[in-house]
């Protein structure tokens, strides 16, 4: 790993992290617990390269955040916080400000960044707010929110990996994963699927055409296709076709890029990751 991506190859950059639960693990043989190992990895290669992480969620114990703050604190650097993660506005407008304050302080190895309807950061998120807890906002207001939260991730990182994502029962006009894909590739900024924990990025590897995913086994039990779904792919599939299109612009050839597709061990995915890292920034600093 180390001559693919040195130490300092990434200072200064920070790695957007998308993860959500994927509805294929057990198809696929695998348990939850895999996903936080091959987030392991991923956080190591970016971390010991001098880089950064970013990650758009919320600070309840059962998600990701709390794994990932476990995972920036095995670092001794003194350049800034390890870990921003951003929180949409509908993910903390209705908490009340001793429900906000205590979720706030997650140590100096990370930081917090409330964000307004518009993906604004909200100087002093506490400001204004009382002991009873506000309205949640309607399913369109969520929608909205996490939209411009995405957009805000996407104009601050140099890079994003996805990995799982619902087909179903989640909050946007289309599935998370395919809105942070469609931003990402929007900015032109290097977007790496791994495919091999199967959810969501799937249906995003093959309506960019980046592989077919043959692979996955069909799951016969499944449930009619949320209309959602469906739309996320078409406005892929229309990004894809686009003239001027350029393809993932993560430094790995289309082979490389179906192998990441298929990957499911940590340590392959890390490897790949980094050697597409480490070519983008070779190709920076020369």
């Amino acid at each position: 790993m180390k001559d693919l991506l040195p130490p300092g190859a990434l200072k200064g950059q920070t790695v957007g992290i998308s993860v959500s639960d994927s509805p294929d693990l057990a198809r696929l043989g695998l348990l939850e617990s895999h996903v936080n190992v091959v987030l392991g990895e991923i956080a190591r290669v970016v971390l010991a390269s001098g880089g950064s992480l970013a990650y758009g969620g919320h600070l309840r114990p059962d998600g990701y955040t709390p794994f990932l703050l476990s995972e920036v604190q095995r670092y001794e650097r003194d350049d800034g916080p390890l870990l921003t993660v951003y929180l949409s506005w509908s993910e903390h407008q209705h908490m009340t400000r001793d429900e906000l304050s205590g979720r706030l302080t997650i140590g100096s190895w990370g930081r917090v960044l409330c964000l307004d309807p518009n993906g604004q950061v909200i100087p002093d998120p506490l400001a204004g707010r009382g002991s009873e807890s506000a309205p949640r906002l309607s399913p369109q207001g969520q929608a909205n929110a996490l939209t411009s939260m995405r957009r805000a991730m996407a104009e601050r990182t140099d890079a994003r990996i996805l990995l799982g994502g619902k087909r179903a029962r989640f909050s946007g006009s289309i599935p998370g994963l395919m809105e942070e894909a469609l931003l990402t590739l929007d900015s032109m900024t290097p977007l790496f699927l791994v495919g091999g924990l199967g959810g969501v990025v799937v249906d995003i590897l093959r309506a960019l055409r980046v592989d077919d995913c043959a692979w996955l086994p069909r799951d016969l039990d499944a449930p009619a296709e949320d209309p959602r779904l469906v739309e996320g792919r078409r406005q892929l599939a229309t990004a894809r076709e686009t003239p001027g299109w350029s393809g993932l612009r993560n430094g790995l050839t289309d082979e490389e890029n179906h192998q990441l597709a298929a990957a499911y061990r940590p340590t392959e995915v890390a490897a790949l990751f980094a050697l597409g890292l480490g070519r983008i920034a070779t190709r920076s600093a020369d």
